[in-house]
């Protein structure tokens, strides 16, 4: 069939899902990086002061 009509899928900005914008995703993938090693900082940070505490208080 000659005449068929493919329908492309487009996204918010217009363009293809499969299409990326140069640049677009390293930025992402920083700042997801960041994100990820922040909430590991503040697990760790909470631990340590629970640990602390724990200490401190232990000695009752």
């Amino acid at each position: 069939m000659a005449n068929e009509l493919k329908l492309q899928e487009f996204n918010k900005y217009g363009t293809k899902p499969s299409s990326k914008r140069k640049g677009h995703g390293f930025t992402t993938k920083c700042a997801s990086l960041i994100k990820e090693q922040r909430a590991r900082v503040y697990i760790l940070r909470r631990c340590a002061t629970m640990l602390l505490c724990w200490y401190i208080h232990g000695d009752d």
